[in-house]
């Protein structure tokens, strides 16, 4: 039987960036919506520097919305990464989020070269989790 979607907006997860949900969800799929290097508390204060610091925020702000409807990292499935200076920060970024997970229990995953990103982020992250059975 198919559930309705739910629309998930976090209160401690930062200010969206655009007209979006920070997850949605249908029969046990979470599909989270791509976090910026943005801070929870103060949407306008400067990114911080580099990809490694970037990458850490992003995740960070993932892990808030995933905290927000009640799962963790443990339950995502797949990744899409996306990187403005992939050449140059594709290591970096990877050694920032490599260190999220437990060795060998890595979701799937897409990296990709952008042009831009909103706020002139480096890099943006988004998941499909799926909620335990």
């Amino acid at each position: 039987m198919t559930e309705p979607i739910q629309f998930h907006m976090i209160d401690s997860a930062p200010t969206p960036v655009g007209p979006f949900s920070h997850a949605t969800e249908s029969n046990g799929w979470v599909f989270i919506t791509g976090q910026m290097p943005t801070f929870p508390d103060d949407d306008t204060a400067p990114l911080p520097e580099g990809v490694a610091a970037q990458t850490k925020r992003v995740m960070d702000n993932l892990v808030l919305v995933l905290k927000g409807i009640g799962l963790g990292l443990e339950h995502v499935v797949s990744a899409r990464i996306f990187l403005t200076e992939f050449k140059r920060d594709y290591a970096t970024m990877n050694a920032v989020y490599a260190a999220h997970f437990p060795q060998g229990k890595l979701p799937a995953r897409t990296c990709v070269g952008v042009t831009g990103l909103a706020r002139d982020a480096l890099v943006e992250i988004d998941f499909i989790a799926r909620r335990p059975g």
